[in-house]
């Protein structure tokens, strides 16, 4: 398997300044790409004015004068992300008629771009749709059927596993340093890979120390990933009961989507939405009520469930909700003697400000998502093919994990990774290799040798370091 350099040259412009489209901007500014933007609104453009690298048009995006200024037949990739799907359809075949190769949109309404749709992607001319909401719901989808709603990330088709969990105060591994923990607990190999603490992200080296409320990311084999939930005290179970607080096109389909295999309870403060949702959603119990109140999430049934998600409009609803239904939960199974009967209720949280992120995983969210990173990672993802393997974010961390093949005479190959040099500590973690047909975690004297497959766990603003690591 050959790695290919990243695509100096590659042009790209982007319709749209608003969270996807600023997000993406930025990121891909940082990665090396040449940038172009059309928006029209200017307090959007003085804010990416002053902090992306790019070329910024004001007009509209379905102004030909606009495109032709931005030079629209030179470009590699067109990213329509405006707040209007009609616009960003019309986008495409603009950018078609251009003769722009690959064109990517995003969509929030399900009725265009399906196989099925009375218009199809390819009548269209778009390559990737992205709906925002449906990411989300599906991925929260996935989180709640996963074992015990803990965030595991599959990569290495499936040979090595990532989990997050939460670091509680009676936890044998509170208080230790990382290499302190390794070296007891030597029984199977794993590796820590990634902490939330506070509103801030760490790639861990062995003099740090894992503390009560840290947000910590264990890497390990498939095979040894239960031994490493009963390491870190997470239950291997089926959620069974979840209620969900909000209504709207996140909560709704992710009702849709659970309540054909788990109790689902959603609360809706809109009334009129609420009658709507209680027609629409025959297996789950709508009920009218402020998720965000304390006796209504009681009288709801709260002390009932497995997992308590937030999916309104609002960040700080969502992200105090969540606290507070972690509080009521775990004063009960406090105030309960018998252990058998305690459950580890698990909190996820919507959260569309991504400075919120890593604040909401570490206050009462287990996981906190955000739609604009699900969507940007997922374009991202489909740019960087043939750079990169594989880039997953780690939900609630700043941090990406990503699958590379080391390039011949690539920097990584050159020497042993405890001697990479200052410069990467706390920025990049290789976390596995595969070598003699397995994978296996890797360690300080580690040397990676030429065309080897490897796992890297890095900070999101880091991934150029890491593709000037392994790609010559």
């Amino acid at each position: 398997m050959k790695a290919n350099k990243p695509a100096k040259s590659t042009n790209i412009l982007i319709l749209g300044l608003g969270g996807v489209g600023y997000y993406l901007a930025k990121r891909l500014v940082h990665e090396g790409y040449a940038i172009t933007v059309i928006e029209q609104d200017n307090k959007l453009l003085r804010h990416a004015d002053g902090n992306i690298d790019a070329r910024l048009i004001k007009g509209n995006a379905m102004s030909i004068e606009c495109w032709r200024e931005a030079d629209a037949e030179k470009m590699d990739y067109l990213i329509s992300v405006t707040n209007n799907d009609a616009v960003n359809m019309m986008s495409c075949l603009i950018g078609d008629r251009f003769g722009i190769q690959r064109k990517i949109a995003r969509i929030r309404s399900t009725e265009f771009g399906n196989k099925d749709s009375f218009l199809s992607a390819d009548d269209l001319k778009i390559d990737l749709i992205i709906h925002p909401e449906e990411l989300v719901a599906q991925e929260i989808f996935r989180l709640v059927k996963l074992r015990a709603g803990n965030d595991i990330i599959t990569v290495a088709k499936g040979q090595i596993q990532a989990m997050a969990t939460r670091i509680h105060e009676e936890s044998p591994l509170a208080y230790r340093k990382l290499k302190d923990i390794s070296q007891e607990y030597n029984d199977f190999p794993f590796r820590i890979v990634a902490i939330a603490r506070g509103i801030t992200t760490l790639i861990p080296s062995g003099e740090d120390e894992l503390l009560p409320k840290d947000q910590a990311f264990f890497m390990a084999g498939n095979k040894d990933l239960s031994l490493l939930m009963g390491l870190t005290g997470v239950e291997q179970q089926n959620r069974h009961r979840v209620m969900i607080i909000g209504g709207g096109l996140v909560g709704g389909r992710l009702a849709e989507l659970l309540d054909k295999s788990v109790e689902v309870r959603l609360i809706e403060k809109n009334e009129p939405v609420a009658q709507d949702l209680s027609h629409a959603l025959k297996n789950s119990e709508v009920l009218h009520g402020d998720g965000s109140d304390s006796d209504v999430l009681i009288s709801a049934g709260l002390m009932e469930m497995d997992t308590f998600i937030t999916a309104t409009g609002e960040n700080e609803t969502n992200i105090m909700s969540c606290v507070l239904a972690k509080h009521l939960m775990t004063s009960q199974n406090n105030g309960n003697n018998n252990k058998k009967n305690n459950k580890q209720s698990k909190c996820i949280a919507l959260v569309n400000k991504e400075d919120y992120m890593v604040l909401a995983a570490t206050m009462g969210s287990d996981l906190a998502l955000n739609k604009k990173i699900l969507a940007g990672n997922k374009i991202l993802k489909f740019i960087r093919r043939g750079e990169l393997l594989s880039v997953a974010h780690l939900h609630g961390f700043d941090a990406e994990m990503v699958e590379i093949v080391a390039a011949k005479d690539s920097p990584i190959t050159r020497k042993p990774l405890s001697r990479l040099g200052s410069y990467y500590n706390g920025k990049i973690m290789v976390g596995g290799i595969h070598r003699d047909g397995e994978w296996q975690v890797a360690v300080g004297d580690t040397h990676i040798q030429n065309n080897e497959r490897v796992i890297v766990v890095c900070m999101s603003r880091n991934l150029k370091d890491v593709q000037k690591l392994f790609l010559a």
